[in-house]
């Protein structure tokens, strides 16, 4: 059975909320248990707020894991009467930190099968010191992973991204062969040995409208893009475009004709998947020497404490993070990214 470790997130944001939900409509799965790693007195809060009758209980590695309770690792005590929800400070900063590194950790020490992040502020991590654009970039340098790319993940459609956190005036001048194909290769490898796809067939989208319609609108696909599809080809890939931005995630998600679409910069690829995936999404870091995979939403400061967040985006991240481990351990290869 997998142990799956759901990381809290910002203390003061949604993700203990939704954690409570998860473990108060979830059914007994013998594939994988989760386990919390966070705040016992913030969950307990939680459960009161929300009259939930299950409790808090303290989990170390090794241990026996209690039905009908939430196993929950302590790695912080902040004063949960105090707490304002929506209002991070730097002592939550700090302890959402906390409770990646210590999950990284346990993955790494094979106590934990992977983790599932709950959501993070990216304010607060750069209040706290942390220079990370965000969750992905840090799990990157925790793991020594120096390929890694984004997909988001949901059952009609699959987007990977060239480019993530970064102006869109910047997305052009990041855009190269190698970071095209580097995304490709890493998709494929994924969607093989991730997903159990044995034959996965990838699309790529233009960064242009009309994927540049022969270069009026613009020439990355002619000198960037299409070189990389090319070079990918001749490596036994089966990727095909590029193709025009506005009609591809439609063939995708309709028709399943591609098993995911590369995207080339954050919002073409987020937008038609949200459209689709808003609830349920999946955030998955490809290219990481550990599973990782992320509820597909922010901390929602505004709506935290109100009591009407909802889990569906954490309870598809936990049964997928299950999944992923069990496809590597079949193909044994718990690293599928090392050369």
């Amino acid at each position: 059975m997998n142990i799956i470790g759901i990381t809290m997130g910002c203390p003061a944001g949604i993700g203990p909320e939704i954690i409570v939900r998860y473990f108060k409509q979830r059914t007994p799965d013998s594939r994988f248990t989760p386990i919390v790693l966070g705040d016992p007195g913030i969950l307990q809060r939680c459960c009161n707020e929300l009259e939930c009758s299950l409790l808090p209980s303290l989990w170390q590695p090794g241990l026996d894991i209690p039905e009908r309770a939430i196993p929950v690792l302590s790695l912080s005590q902040l004063p949960s009467d105090t707490l304002e929800w929506g209002k991070p400070t730097l002592n939550t900063a700090k302890a959402m930190v906390s409770y990646i590194e210590k999950g990284v950790e346990l993955v790494q020490n094979s106590q934990l099968d992977a983790i599932c992040t709950c959501p993070i502020s990216k304010d607060a991590l750069q209040n706290a010191g942390y220079t990370y654009p965000g969750h992905t970039e840090m799990l990157a340098d925790l793991t020594r992973s120096p390929r890694y790319a984004m997909m988001m993940a949901g059952k009609r459609l699959k987007v990977t991204l060239v480019t993530i956190h970064c102006a869109l005036k910047e997305v052009t001048a990041l855009l190269s062969i190698h970071a095209v194909l580097k995304l490709i290769r890493i998709t494929n490898l994924s969607l093989k040995n991730d997903f159990g796809i044995a034959s996965p067939r990838i699309a790529v989208a233009g960064v242009n409208p009309h994927a540049g319609e022969n270069r009026l609108f613009g020439d990355e696909e002619d000198l960037l893009i299409h070189p990389a599809i090319l070079q990918a080809r001749e490596e036994g890939i089966d990727v095909s475009g590029p193709f025009p931005p506005d009609t591809i995630f439609f063939t995708a998600a309709e028709y399943g004709t591609y098993d995911t679409i590369i995207c080339m910069y954050h919002d073409q690829g987020l937008i038609p998947f949200k459209l689709l995936h808003f609830h349920d999404g999946v955030n998955v870091t490809l290219g990481l020497s550990i599973v990782r995979t992320s509820v597909d939403h922010g901390t929602a400061y505004d709506i935290a404490g109100k009591g009407i967040a909802r889990c569906d985006s954490l309870t598809e991240a936990v049964q997928l993070a299950s999944e992923i481990s069990s496809n590597r351990k079949k193909r044994l290869c718990n690293n599928i990214y090392e050369t």
